[in-house]
């Protein structure tokens, strides 16, 4: 097993694009467990988290207004709110060096009538 700690996500993707080319040369590189795949750690979540935190507010708020107006009341103020769940997974199986980064909140309003 190797371990790799950077940021230099290119740069390790082309090394293991590498080990690839030697395999097809008949040098192989192996460990003991043939199945592991390569992990790749996303650690920038409390930089996205405000943005993130916002955005979802805001889309909250646009929902609300839709639903106030379409039951012919206002929309008030904020009633509760909970920052909810953060999760991070890779975008799909061949990507996993691309990271998909979603919030849940929930966002109650007051309607005005």
């Amino acid at each position: 097993m190797v371990t790799v700690y950077t940021q230099e996500v290119d740069k390790v993707r082309e090394s293991m694009r590498r080990l690839t080319e030697l395999g097809r040369q008949g040098i192989a590189i192996s460990g003991q467990d043939y199945g592991s795949r390569t992990e790749f750690l996303y650690t920038g979540l409390n930089d996205l988290k405000p943005a993130m935190i916002a955005e979802a507010t805001r889309n909250a708020r646009e929902v609300a207004a839709r639903f106030a107006e379409d039951s012919e009341s206002r929309l008030g103020k904020i009633r509760t709110a909970s920052q909810g769940l953060f999760s991070i997974q890779d975008r799909d199986s061949n990507t996993p060096h691309i990271k998909k980064v979603r919030v849940v909140s929930t966002i109650e309003y007051y309607l005005v009538d």
